[in-house]
């Protein structure tokens, strides 16, 4: 696994941080033209009646985006959801129990090509692979994606109750000192490189001093943790039961919208934090692998993938659903969504590193029974 960091993360999306948009403007300058229309998605002839098997997380597909898939394939899906990549990675170590779409974050991505769990793909049976973004392709994480197309990217960051916190939350520090109630993400590797990071530690340290020292930081720090959630912190928000919470983006903005209100805000903490790449990948012994490519060729539809971005509230790597402004312009010019430059300078990746699993995983075992303890 090749070693990455915020130079790269810059460079990788840098794309996707300032669309190419020209706006007319009073001297005269020209619009830019608007894009042909492109046709709708045509499902391949020969799958009528097949069955499909997705593996996703929740909360993380369009209302219509499976029903959809069905009609113009005549064929039914199975869409089952996991709550962390360990959740995923465990599954799968086990034996694929049938699934044919799974959907790991980069680094979990990388473990499953290192163990061989996933298959190569074949790029001719995806042709809307033209449409991602060049600054996604090519990943190091996956080489030439060779087993892997971009989903969704995102950060990780604070969700927070804006009229029960009382001031605007702009760092960590506010996170681990509020004397309030707070929920932290079950993700083990993340907790564990922002804790890294804040004390100023690479983030994906396999120093083993300096992942203790992040271990005691957390304890210490998770006095006012009521609850470590499995990917629904922002339930948790939105419940009331918690003021503040670590989760993933799309997450916090989901509630944001879905409550027509604004008691909730979402931040990307200035010490920095995670940044993430979700892909869809084919599991090895995945049932119907033909059928899996012709979704991944759906998905990367420019409409479809718009349509899965504009209700997740992810960033999209769909360069010509950008482009032909088919992404909510409130999502696209938010920073919280598409961090600008300055930002992206400071986050990072979680990289793959067999080495520290039992080390990380014990780590978190300790931080699990020991928070929210006063």
């Amino acid at each position: 696994m090749r070693k990455f960091g915020a130079l790269l993360i810059a460079l990788l999306v840098f794309g996707l941080i300032a669309p190419n948009f020209t706006f007319a403007q009073d001297g005269g300058e020209e619009e830019t033209p608007t894009p042909e229309p492109l046709e709708p998605w045509v499902c391949p002839e020969g799958f009528e009646g097949q069955e499909l098997h997705v593996y996703n997380w929740s909360t993380y597909i369009a209302e219509d985006t499976i029903p959809n898939f069905e009609e113009l394939c005549g064929v039914t899906v199975t869409y089952d959801t996991f709550d962390s990549n360990e959740s995923l990675l465990a599954v799968l170590r086990g034996g694929n129990p049938g699934y044919d779409i799974i959907v790991p974050s980069d680094y979990a991505l990388a473990t499953l090509i290192a163990e061989e769990l996933v298959v190569p793909l074949d790029h001719e049976m995806v042709p809307n692979l033209v449409h991602v973004d060049e600054n996604l392709l090519n990943p190091p994480y996956d080489p030439e994606n060779g087993y892997s197309v971009p989903y969704q990217w995102g950060t990780i960051g604070i969700g927070y109750n804006m009229t029960e916190v009382g001031e605007e939350v702009t760092s960590w520090a506010q996170l681990f000192e509020y004397e309030g109630d707070t929920a932290w993400l079950e993700d083990p590797r993340s907790m564990i490189g922002i804790a890294l990071n804040y004390l100023e530690y690479e983030p994906n340290s396999a120093d083993e001093g300096e992942i203790a020292e992040a271990t005691e930081f957390l304890i210490e720090m998770g006095g006012n943790v009521k609850a470590i959630a499995a990917d629904d912190g922002q339930v948790l928000l939105e419940a009331g039961d918690v003021d503040m919470t670590v989760e993933y983006s799309g997450d916090i903005f989901q509630i944001m919208d879905e409550c027509e209100c604004e008691d909730f805000a979402y931040v990307i903490p200035s010490e920095g934090t995670v940044v993430w790449v979700d892909n869809l990948a084919i599991p090895v012994d995945a049932p119907n692998p033909e059928l899996a490519h012709v979704f991944i060729d759906y998905i990367l539809d420019p409409q479809v993938g718009a349509d899965i971005s504009n209700y997740t509230a992810y960033a999209s790597p769909n360069r010509t659903a950008i482009d032909m402004g088919l992404i909510d312009e409130e999502y696209l010019t938010n920073p919280g969504i598409y961090p600008d430059e300055e930002t992206m300078t400071r986050l990072f990746f979680i990289e793959e590193n067999p080495d520290t699993e039992e080390l990380i995983g014990d780590a978190w075992d300790e931080i699990v029974i020991f928070a929210g303890q006063e």
